[in-house]
């Protein structure tokens, strides 16, 4: 059972109305047709999101919800201020166990997809920040037998009439309080100056986030009598003059380190919504000791929380909405000149290297044509290893499976600072970026921001007008997301303009294999329109252009793909020679994926010449190897292709079993 929830709070008071209300309303539901949506509102800083939780946890415990929870934020969705909702129903279907190669590209699919993985789930789901309604009811579940809960800064009105409970919160009252002020503090000095407990209690406004705050400025000074503590705190609001919550972020703030007060300004200026420790000293430039001693002194001062830290394999983190906010208005205040800009630049370009790293250690060394961006002085790399010191094949997976998690954790931040770079018109950071986000977008393709991402790097390559090689990839990098989306014309409009660029080429390796990938993307293009003869006429082109060079591993490609067209077009022979020369040259150069999918083609046209057994055993090898990627659209097609081949030699249980694998696979990725 999944739970995808933070650790629980350590402190929490009060809130037993609410608590009570959501369960009696899960009780009470008896609609079969949608799911029950408890939505909690409020301002920031009144502990929405430990709420949700919590409720989360007791209806995990007091009801048969066997699909367990899931949990999103909605803020780490958003572009602009914009959320992606497709971007959002991929990650839960990857959460409910939908490979990325399975999930849809077009929106209206990936819902349907959504609905049907959904349609009998028995699950919480937690969306937390949400802005509006309109977000919300694209992600709700299709089972009335799954509950979602909702947190906002304000209420969800547009959500249909009956079909949430409004669970509005309230500041706590001044009992509930000092009970957590005590919890936090556990001090002395609280119960022996009351009336000055009570004055911090009503500074804080009934806020948790405050009080958190201000029992941390107590813990800190416990020397000072409580009332010299309240004296300060009121000098600060006196002087600051801002309302709410505020004044006490604006306190903890003033007693910050030189440091720790930089990091925090800076904070909200990283491009994303997340940051780890190590983009956080990128983006600092304190020193890795200095920015973790940072970190810990801003969690003490209650402006970040560290809880969170351990959620993810990356260790990320993030600034709230209201806290992000705080921490702009101190850097617009107190920034120096430049410098905002200089952090900006200096991680940009630090995650950058870490991108080509990634993308290197992920897909390989491969043809690139963006600058390589060495390391940022004072600014360690992300650990990842480099597969090819590995001592052997399991470890040489593990570690490029590895580095392909960090791309797919971190690629909301490799969207912004795609966009942040394009909008600073830094060209030659734009378009080295748009590389590790294309080996990201092999592995789970159809994410509406990865053709942004190519689309700017297109931009910047027209812009910056001095490398061909710029304009020839990245044409060829926004064509295929296009197609693949069902966009062909734009596709195609991009790939005439790559191929027009090619005259602008020289004659060097790198700008020889250029053109040669380019008229492979011409004719996998013609390949999705089913004008199979052209492709193969354009795959035959390519492989003499790699043959050229020379360059072994692209002609081995390219014989691949004329495999697959002449396999189109019904020369069966040739396409059992092409295809037979390409597995065994995947195999011995280790290229996991393609030696799946080449034994998967070759399987077929030995089939198809009668050949069975050959293509049994094929196939078999094929099942195994999509196995062990874990792609759940090849194992679905192996499945397939078994059953027809025990169909045509009348071994009908075998056949039905194989289907019964591929239909369970399908309706698990949410495609029946």
């Amino acid at each position: 059972m999944r739970v995808e929830l933070p650790p629980e709070p350590v402190y929490f008071v009060n809130r037993d109305d609410e608590r009570e209300r959501a369960v009696r309303a899960v009780t009470d539901w008896r609609s079969r047709s949608r799911p029950l949506v408890l939505a909690l509102s409020g301002p920031g800083g009144l502990g929405k999101t430990e709420l949700a939780g919590l409720i989360a946890r007791t209806l995990l415990d007091r009801y048969p919800f066997t699909d367990g929870v899931l949990s999103v934020d909605l803020e780490d969705f958003r572009a602009d201020g914009v959320l992606d909702p497709g971007d959002v129903l991929s990650q839960l279907l990857n959460s409910l166990d939908v490979a990325p190669d399975q999930v849809q590209a077009q929106y209206a699919a990936r819902c349907r997809q959504y609905w049907n993985r959904t349609s009998d789930a028995k699950l919480v789901l937690v969306l937390d920040n949400a802005r509006y309604a309109s977000e919300v009811v694209p992600l709700l579940p299709a089972s009335g037998d799954s509950v979602v809960i909702v947190t906002s800064h304000g209420p969800l009105h547009e959500l249909e009439a009956g079909a949430a409970v409004d669970l509005a919160l309230p500041p706590l009252e001044e009992r509930a309080a000092t009970e957590l002020l005590e919890l936090i503090v556990r001090d002395h000095r609280l119960a022996a100056d009351p009336e000055a407990a009570r004055a911090v209690v009503r500074l804080c406004d009934g806020l948790p986030a405050a009080l958190h705050v201000a029992g941390r400025w107590v813990r800190t000074h416990r020397l000072r009598p409580l009332s010299r503590i309240l004296a300060d705190l009121q000098a600060e609001l006196d002087e600051k003059g801002v309302s709410g919550v505020e004044h006490i972020w604006d306190a903890a703030y003033a007693d910050l380190s030189r440091p720790a007060a930089l990091l925090y300004r800076l904070l909200p200026h990283h491009p994303g919504e997340t940051f780890t420790l190590h983009s956080a000293t990128a983006l600092s430039g304190l020193g890795p000791e200095a920015c973790q001693d940072a970190l810990e002194e801003l969690d003490r001062a209650g402006l970040l929380d560290l809880r969170l830290l351990s959620l993810t394999e990356a260790g990320q983190m993030r600034l709230p909405g209201p806290q992000r906010g705080h921490a702009l208005r101190r850097s617009r205040r107190e920034a120096t000149e430049g410098e905002v800009a200089e952090a900006q630049v200096r991680l940009l370009r630090w995650f950058v290297r870490q991108a080509q790293l990634a993308d290197r250690f992920a897909a390989g060394r491969r043809l690139t044509v963006g600058d390589s961006f060495g390391p940022v002085s004072g600014v360690p790399d992300v650990p990842l290893e480099d597969p090819e010191a590995a001592v052997d094949d399991e470890a040489r997976a593990e570690r490029a499976e590895r580095a392909a998690r960090w791309l797919d954790e971190e690629r909301h931040v490799l969207f912004a600072c795609s966009r942040l770079a394009h909008g600073r018109g830094m060209d030659t950071e734009v378009v080295a970026l748009s590389e590790p986000v294309w080996t990201h977008a092999l592995d789970r393709p159809h994410q509406s921001e990865v053709v942004e991402v190519f689309r700017r790097a297109v931009d910047s390559a027209v812009r910056h007008g001095g490398n061909a090689g710029w304009l020839v990839r990245t044409r060829c990098q926004l064509a295929r997301p296009l197609w693949e989306s069902g966009e062909l014309s734009e596709a195609a409009v991009q790939l005439d303009g790559a191929m027009s660029a090619l005259a602008l080429l020289g004659d060097s390796e790198r700008d020889r294999k250029l053109a040669a990938s380019a008229v492979e993307h011409r004719g996998m293009l013609k390949g999705v329109r089913g004008e199979w003869s052209a492709a193969l006429a354009d795959f035959a082109g390519s492989r003499d252009m790699h043959r050229e060079i020379p360059n072994p591993y692209g002609v081995l490609l390219q014989t691949y793909r004329m495999g697959e067209a002449s396999a189109k077009v019904g020369d069966l022979e040739t396409a059992h020679r092409l295809l037979s020369e390409a597995h065994t040259g995947f195999v011995a150069e280790k290229r996991e994926r393609l030696i799946g999918r080449s034994a998967f083609a070759l399987a077929g046209v030995l089939h198809r010449l009668g050949r069975a057994d050959e293509a049994r055993d094929l196939y078999q090898q094929s099942l195994g190897r999509a196995g062990r990627r874990r792609s759940g659209f090849d194992l679905a097609r192996v499945h397939d292709a078994l059953a027809d081949l025990n169909t045509a030699e009348g071994q009908l249980a075998e056949a039905e079993e194989h289907r019964t694998a591929a239909r369970a696979l399908r309706r698990s990725n949410g495609l029946v």
